[in-house]
């Protein structure tokens, strides 16, 4: 194991949990935090409790810090008011603050290669044509499933989940938010598989020795 590879995971988990704590003090709206972290508040311990069994790929562990901080500053802020987001709607003169389209690309970028990565390492899928539909297919049912969690969010909560959902008055917004996961996830495979073979691949298999000792 390479240094990186040993200090890397431990380094990204670090900034993640001092980013979720920082995130948690006064944020926007309270819910909207719970509803939009509880995904990074769910996954550290499980990805915790199955990594001596499932160690993660470098790539995937920085994609997976990537997305985290995306949900976590869309929790503090809302998706809806994010600085960065005001900011590219003024530059580019949009009509309305794009960070949740952002979150939703990511949605597919980046359980694109953690799906990839589970079904090339636990299934005989690996160099399969069939790899790569099925992790875009993997990728619009989590979207869908995201979409029906907001629905149910809104219907318990009423107008309180209003900044959860991010609509901004777009009556396509869940339209939107799917095929933006479908392009992350197409996207991600096409510039990152062959990266992701390169840390997936089992070590080459050394010769034995004709004449051992």
């Amino acid at each position: 194991m390479t240094r990186a590879r040993a200090v890397l995971p431990p380094a990204l988990l670090g900034l993640v949990l001092v980013a979720l704590v920082l995130s948690g003090i006064r944020p926007y709206d309270r819910l909207t935090w719970l509803l939009e972290t509880v995904w990074v508040i769910v996954g550290v311990p499980v990805l915790l409790l199955v990594w001596r069994r499932f160690p993660l790929s470098t790539l995937l562990c920085c994609l997976l810090a990537v997305h985290a901080m995306i949900l976590i500053i869309g929790g503090h802020h809302t998706y809806a008011r994010t600085p960065v987001g005001d900011w590219v709607r003024d530059v580019f003169d949009l009509s309305r603050n794009p960070y949740d389209r952002l979150g939703h690309f990511a949605q597919g970028f980046v359980p694109a290669i953690l799906v990839r990565e589970i079904l090339v390492r636990r299934s005989p899928l690996r160099g399969s044509g069939w790899l790569a539909p099925l992790v875009v297919c993997a990728c619009l049912a989590f979207s869908a499933l995201f979409e029906m969690f907001e629905w149910w969010a809104a219907v318990a909560a009423g107008s309180a989940a209003d900044d959860f959902l991010a609509t901004q008055g777009d009556v396509w917004d869940t339209q939107w938010d799917m095929f933006l996961a479908l392009i992350g996830a197409v996207t991600s495979l096409a510039l990152l598989s062959r990266l992701h073979d390169r840390q997936v691949s089992p070590p080459p298999r050394r010769p034995l020795d004709p004449h051992p000792p």
